[in-house]
C-alpha cells in the first residue's frame, strides 16, 4: 500500500491551496492531493452555466502567495481556472495531483497512526491509499447533484428543465423563453446572461435577495499595480477589501436597519420610483442573514428597465405542459425552465464514511475545534471557508494552521494529534455549526453537522479578524489538541 505523509482530497481552490503551504512550510513532507474528477479546479471546471462568475473579489477570492494580476476583479469561471492552472505550473504542484481518483471511505487506526483511504479510480479500479495526516478540501456542497424541490406536475412540462450544475454544453436558448426559479448567486449570474439572446428571461422567487451593483473592475487595485510590484499593490488590495467585507459584515450586525436603506435605497435608483422594490427586492430578515447577491456592472436591474428580464414573486402550484401555474393564479409561459434551487451540502466531509478504530464517525455527535477539525477524529481536518467573506480567506488561514500543527508535532516526536474536551467542556451549551444565518441550504442539513460551543476553541467563528488570530499565532499545543503516539 502506498503511503504519504499528508493526503489532500480536492484539486480546487482548497487543495491547490493547501499543496502550496504544505511545500512552503513542511517540506519533509510527503503528500498527494486525490481529485475525483479528471481535472483540476472543483466549482469552477464543474459549473459552466452562461455567465459563470465569481461573486466575490479575485483580490481576496485568489490565494494570499499569488497576486491576482488581470483587470477584472469579479472574475469569470474560465479566468479563475486558468488563474489555477498557472497557480499548479508555477509552483510545481501538478506533479502532486492524482486525477480521476475519488477517496470513498476513510478508516484510522490508532495501532498503526494512520487513515487508509478506499479510492476509486476513473475506469473502476478500487485501491488503498494509506497516510498520517488526512485534509479535507473537497468542498461543502456534493458534485452529484444540485438540490431541487418536490414540485408537483414535473414531468407534465414538455419543454427542457435543467439545473445550473448539470448545464448541457448544446443547450440553445437563442430566442426561447426561459424562467429561472431562484433568486440567489447562480440565478443573479444566469438571468441576464442568458437574456441577451432568449426572447425573455424571468426569475421567479419564492422570496426577495439583497442584491448589491458592483463594477467587475477596482479601481484601486487597478491603480496600486501601476505605482507598486505587484505583489506589494496586491497586498494592498487584499488588506483594504478584507477590511472592507468585515467593516459592512459588523455593520449589518450591528445596525442592520441602516445598511438595509442603503442596499434598497441603490435599487430604487436604479429601478426608478414606479417598481415595486419592496415585493420583489426587499427580504423579510436583515442583510447579511443570508449572503447578499453580486449584480456586476447593474446588468440584472438594465435588463429589466429594458424588458427583457421580469422578476416574479410568488409560489409555484404546479409545473404543466406549457410552464408553471403560480400560486395566485398566474401562468409564467417557458421552452426552458433552469432550476437555480441550490447545493446539497455535504454533512460528512468529502461525503466519505469515516471510521475510528472501528466505530463509524457521527459528525452531528462531534464539537467543532475552530472550525476545521473534530473532536475525538484524530490527525483529520478540513477547510470550510467564509459565508460572510471570501472562501479563500480562510482556507489559507486553514492551511497555515494545518501546516503549524503538523510542524509541532514533528517536534513532539508525535504522530497523532487529536481534539479532546477537557473536563470544563463537558457542559457546553450548544449552538448551530454556522450561527446566525437563515439560508435554505444550510438549514436543511444544520442538525447534522458538528456541534459549536460557546468558548475557544470549540467554535467557528465566520470571523477573519478573529480567525487570524487564532490561525496565526495561537498556541498549538493549546490543552485541548492531545498529541500521542501509536
Amino acid at each position: 500500500m502506498e503511503h504519504f505523509d499528508v493526503v489532500v482530497v480536492g484539486g480546487g481552490l482548497s487543495g491547490i491551496g493547501a499543496a502550496y503551504h504544505l511545500q512552503d512550510k513542511c517540506p519533509d513532507r510527503t503528500f498527494v492531493i486525490l481529485e475525483g474528477r479528471e481535472s483540476i479546479g472543483g466549482t469552477w471546471d464543474l459549473f459552466r452555466y452562461p455567465g459563470i462568475r465569481s461573486d466575490s473579489d479575485m483580490h481576496t477570492l485568489g490565494f494570499e502567495f499569488k497576486p491576482w494580476r488581470a483587470e477584472k476583479s469579479i472574475a469569470d469561471g474560465p479566468a479563475i481556472l486558468n488563474y489555477l492552472n498557472e497557480t499548479c505550473d508555477e509552483y510545481g504542484i501538478r506533479k502532486h495531483i492524482r486525477l480521476g481518483h475519488r477517496v470513498v471511505g476513510a478508516s484510522w487506526s490508532t495501532e498503526r497512526a494512520a487513515w487508509e483511504l478506499d479510492v476509486v479510480r476513473s475506469g473502476g479500479e478500487r485501491e488503498k491509499i494509506s497516510c498520517n495526516y488526512l485534509y479535507m478540501c473537497a468542498g461543502y456542497y456534493s458534485y452529484e447533484a444540485g438540490y431541487v424541490p418536490d414540485f408537483e406536475g414535473v414531468d407534465a412540462f414538455k419543454g427542457t428543465i435543467i439545473h445550473p450544475q448539470k448545464w448541457p454544453e448544446d443547450l440553445d436558448y437563442v430566442g426561447k423563453k426561459v424562467v429561472v426559479i431562484g433568486s440567489g448567486a447562480t440565478a443573479i449570474t444566469l438571468v441576464p446572461a442568458m437574456s441577451t439572446t432568449a426572447s425573455h428571461v424571468t426569475m421567479l422567487q419564492r422570496t426577495p435577495t439583497y442584491v448589491v451593483a458592483r463594477p467587475d473592475t477596482d479601481k484601486f487595485a487597478n491603480f496600486m499595480r501601476k505605482v507598486l510590484p505587484p505583489r506589494a499593490a496586491y497586498a494592498v488590495t487584499r488588506k483594504k477589501n478584507t477590511v472592507m467585507q468585515q467593516f459592512v459584515y459588523g455593520k449589518t450586525r450591528t445596525a442592520p436597519h441602516v445598511v438595509k436603506k442603503k442596499i434598497l435605497d441603490a435599487v430604487r435608483a436604479e429601478l426608478g420610483p414606479d417598481y415595486d422594490v419592496e415585493k420583489h427586492f426587499t427580504p423579510p430578515y436583515n442583510p447579511w442573514d443570508q449572503r447578499l447577491c453580486l449584480v456586476t456592472n447593474g446588468d440584472l436591474f438594465k435588463g429589466i428597465r429594458q424588458g427583457r428580464i421580469d422578476v416574479v414573486t410568488d409560489t409555484i402550484k404546479a409545473f404543466d405542459s406549457t410552464g408553471i401555474l403560480l400560486d395566485s393564479g398566474d401562468h409564467l409561459d417557458a421552452d426552458i425552465i433552469v432550476m437555480a434551487t441550490g447545493l446539497q451540502l455535504l454533512v460528512a466531509p468529502g461525503n466519505l464514511t469515516f471510521t475510528v478504530d472501528g466505530k463509524e464517525v457521527d459528525f452531528s455527535k462531534t464539537w467543532t475545534y475552530k472550525g476545521f477539525a473534530y473532536s475525538d477524529v484524530p490527525n483529520m481536518s478540513s477547510t470550510f471557508g467564509y459565508i460572510n467573506a471570501s472562501w479563500t480567506l480562510r482556507a489559507d488561514l486553514t492551511s497555515t494552521y494545518v501546516c503549524r500543527l503538523l510542524n509541532e508535532m514533528r517536534k513532539k516526536n508525535a504522530k497523532i494529534c487529536t481534539p479532546k474536551l477537557r473536563v470544563e467542556d463537558s457542559q457546553m451549551p450548544e449552538r448551530p455549526w454556522i450561527d446566525q444565518f437563515s439560508a435554505g441550504y444550510m438549514q436543511r442539513v444544520m442538525h447534522l453537522m458538528p456541534r459549536q460551543g460557546d468558548r475557544e476553541p470549540w467554535i467557528n467563528p465566520q470571523n477573519y479578524k478573529r480567525d487570524r488570530e487564532m490561525f496565526r499565532y495561537g498556541e498549538v499545543d493549546d490543552g485541548v489538541m492531545q498529541f500521542t503516539n501509536a
